[in-house]
């Protein structure tokens, strides 16, 4: 009769199971942060698991689909999505842009005015030539 090594067999698979989902999260975080399309290929690839095993892993596979869908990323730019703005920044740093800009547009005014009462006062006196 043979001994009984389901409980090896089964503490085995589990370590296996375990060593390939960190290898996969690792691999993610990689891709991720080195700024390549994040995709079910690439990931399956760089990890060295299989497709089919990423589509059941329900929360490796939100992740991928996840930074799949925000990862449409420019060439020049690409950025982990740890390190990318919030909506509630971007729109900070939009309001004090526009700020900025008013501001510029008030002093291009003001500069301009006085340029013009400049060479009124210029052309009055008979100078032809500021320069």
């Amino acid at each position: 009769m043979r001994a009984d090594n389901t409980e090896q067999l089964i503490t085995a698979a589990r370590r296996r199971h375990e060593f390939t989902r960190s290898k996969t999260i690792r691999a993610l975080r990689e891709l991720d942060d080195a700024g390549t399309t994040i995709t079910f290929e690439t990931v399956a690839r760089k990890a060295q698991v299989s497709r089919s095993w990423l589509y059941t892993q329900p929360d490796l596979r939100a992740e991928i689909e996840r930074l799949r869908a925000s990862g449409r990323r420019t060439a020049l730019a690409p950025l982990p999505a740890r390190q990318r703005s919030s909506d509630p920044s971007l729109q900070r740093r939009l309001e004090a842009i526009n700020s900025r800009n008013r501001d510029l547009l008030d002093e291009n005014t003001q500069l301009r005015r006085r340029l013009a009462e400049t060479l009124g006062l210029l052309r009055a006196a008979g100078i032809r030539d500021p320069g």
